[in-house]
């Protein structure tokens, strides 16, 4: 696979703002010749899926209705955030549950990352399932509004189905949602599991 690689040659930092820090590579591509490359040098994020036991022993999610500016408009997406510095992806996870929903949890399994725009970011989201919910107090950051609701499986799948839900973490976890619910894939669960 070498000659898929680019060697970078130089390069320069364009912008560097409180969330977005961009940058312009010269690279070698394989054959010799020279191109640019910009990209976003992001610290990396987690998206957490919260899940409450309803009456009949099925799941509500915990999701979040929040207007993103660069969308204009509000969308429907799970608890996210991004990493602070030093921060590891499991207390990010727990805080970022926390602060957005209120809610605390007594197991948590890992199921994986995501690279929602590997283009032109560096952004990784790791991916957490969270269970046993415990309701608390909500922390929001300054400046940050948003909804908190439940909905049921079914209900975002079929959101994500008619593009009700366009959110790329988002999707992604119905995806993964999806298959362990159905059996098709495991999590291996803290403290007993969901």
């Amino acid at each position: 696979m070498t000659h898929l690689l680019e060697k970078k040659i130089g390069g320069a930092e364009l912008f560097k703002g409180k969330l977005l820090h961009a940058f312009r590579d010269t690279v070698e591509l394989s054959n010799g010749q020279v191109a640019a490359r910009e990209y976003v040098l992001h610290p990396g994020a987690v998206m957490v899926i919260p899940m409450l036991e309803d009456v009949q022993g099925g799941w509500e999610l915990v999701l979040e209705r929040q207007f993103r500016y660069p969308m204009e408009r509000v969308m429907i997406e799970f608890p996210a955030g991004k990493l602070d510095p030093g921060e590891q992806s499991f207390q990010c996870a727990q805080r970022e549950l926390r602060e957005e929903t209120g809610f605390r949890a007594s197991s948590w399994a890992f199921a994986g990352s995501l690279h929602p725009v590997i283009s032109y970011s560096t952004e990784r989201i790791d991916i957490w399932f969270a269970c046993g919910l415990i309701a608390g107090r909500r922390a929001l950051d300054e400046g940050e509004f948003l909804d908190v609701f439940t909905a049921t499986p079914t209900q975002l799948l079929e959101w994500c189905r008619n593009g009700t839900v366009t959110d790329a973490k988002t999707l992604v976890a119905a995806f993964w949602l999806q298959n362990f619910l159905s059996g098709a894939w495991t999590l291996d669960w803290s403290a007993g599991g969901c």
